[in-house]
């Protein structure tokens, strides 16, 4: 009997012994389940704090930089309005001492343009070369032809961009350059060039666009090759100017014998010989240079011009680039001779009849407008690269924008779960525990608590009560 009791008592003792073990292994896997949801609850919600406040942060900065392109903008188009009113102010000082109001000015003007249709007409007659196909359009269409996309980058002709004082000095100018040389159509930028003649993908030349279309619409077809002169891609004369001169001759030093003497009949370089428009001695490249230091210096380098063959020979040792003399005499460069008789080329450039005696006071205007008209144009190219700056910024915005709402409406689902998974968890704890202290109903309170685990983060539900200001 004794053992029986012994036996029950043991068996109760063991079966209180393994509740007591259960219920001790069902806190301690509560406890641990507990400190894992919390621990992972937690560490998802610090990463969501993290990439939302970077998510703030990115939108912060491109917005500053929107901000920044817009000031930008603001400034250079204020510097914009502030040339135009220069332009304005200086036009009307130029129409108070206009040439017009003087007869013998506009005389003088009269010549000039007989020379220059003449050089024109000579031009034309190459009526299938390049040159002649854009003086038909220039003729036909007059100033309304620069506008057009194909030939709005060119300049002009060569021989149009220059006058020569002297009929002789024309001649052996032209002589000197030649034919294909004088018909060169000269361009500012490469762009201007590209357009002149475009390819097909096998690299043949696409006969219905450029210039070849051109010539084809009006009847007439280009034939041969031609030259184009790109001013952006010519090295610039890199000296000095003689001081003074309106007309921005370069500085060049005059050749010396060997025994130190200049040479005898020595008259200067061509590239100082010839006239050029004042619209053409300013800002007239990219780079901001005229037609005299790039064009006509890269055409005719420091070509030496002689009053005789005589003369000429006689310096043979102190010319480097070639010389004239103005009895035909011509070497081309240093060791190459041009013998026979004289080539009358049939393109010439126009003769300068009766230099101008404007006022210092009007060249030096027409000065200043070119020159803030060139900076205009750079400004102008600032302002463009500005707006495509606030373009790129503004569509990086508009796109990190969408990553964030899209951030906000996954973390507010996120919130969602987890407050469910925990009010679960409180479920099954209440359902299964064993322990003496019952555990007590979720109140509202620790609802609200356990939500704002998962909520209390800033912009998870919609942006805080303090947003970060973003420019726009």
């Amino acid at each position: 009997m004794k053992e029986n009791s012994l036996s029950i008592h043991t068996k109760s003792l063991s079966i209180k012994d393994s509740s007591a073990l259960m219920q001790v292994d069902q806190k301690e896997t509560s406890v641990v389940v507990k400190d894992e949801m919390q621990n992972g609850g937690f560490s998802q919600a610090e990463s969501i704090i993290y990439h939302s406040k970077k998510l703030q942060d990115d939108l912060q900065t491109i917005g500053m930089k929107i901000k920044q392109h817009e000031e930008n903008i603001k400034f250079l188009n204020s510097k914009r309005a502030k040339l135009d009113d220069e332009i304005v102010d200086l036009k009307v000082f130029l129409n108070s001492h206009h040439p017009s109001s003087t007869p013998k000015i506009e005389n003088e003007a009269h010549s000039d343009l007989q020379s220059e249709e003449e050089t024109t007409e000579q031009i034309l007659r190459h009526e299938k070369s390049a040159a002649g196909i854009i003086c038909q359009l220039k003729t036909r269409h007059g100033s309304q032809a620069s506008h057009l996309t194909l030939i709005k980058d060119v300049l002009g002709i060569v021989a149009t961009l220059a006058k020569v004082d002297d009929d002789n000095l024309s001649r052996l100018f032209s002589e000197y350059l030649g034919a294909e040389t004088m018909l060169a159509i000269v361009c500012k930028t490469y762009e201007g060039v590209k357009a002149l003649e475009v390819y097909d993908r096998e690299g043949f030349i696409n006969k219905n666009s450029g210039l070849h279309g051109l010539g084809a619409s009006i009847g007439k077809t280009l034939e041969g090759r031609f030259i184009v002169i790109c001013l952006d891609n010519l090295r610039p004369y890199a000296g000095e100017f003689i001081s003074d001169d309106p007309q921005r001759r370069l500085d060049l030093h005059k050749p010396r014998l060997p025994n130190g003497e200049h040479p005898p009949g020595f008259l200067g370089f061509a590239v100082n010989m010839i006239t050029v428009d004042n619209s053409y001695l300013f800002c007239v490249s990219s780079s901001g240079h005229g037609l005299r230091e790039t064009l006509f210096y890269n055409l005719f380098s420091r070509l030496q011009v002689y009053k005789t063959r005589a003369d000429m020979v006689s310096a043979l040792p102190c010319i480097s680039d070639g010389a004239l003399s103005l009895d035909g005499g011509m070497i081309r460069t240093t060791g190459v001779f041009s013998l026979g008789n004289r080539e009358d080329v049939d393109v010439r450039f126009p003769k300068q009849l009766v230099t101008s005696s404007l006022p210092e006071s009007y060249i030096e205007s027409e000065k200043q407008i070119k020159e803030i008209k060139w900076k205009k144009e750079k400004l102008l190219e600032d302002i463009k690269r500005e707006q495509a700056l606030w373009d790129n910024a503004k569509f990086s915005f508009n796109k990190k924008k969408e990553e964030f709402l899209k951030f906000l409406a996954e973390s507010s689902s996120y919130a969602s779960q987890g407050l469910e998974s925990h009010t679960r968890f409180q479920f099954l704890t209440l359902k299964r525990s064993r322990a003496e202290q019952p555990i007590p109903s979720l109140s509202v309170v620790e609802l609200d608590h356990s939500l704002s685990q998962f909520t209390s983060f800033p912009l998870l539900g919609g942006f805080s009560s303090s947003p970060t200001k973003v420019y726009y």
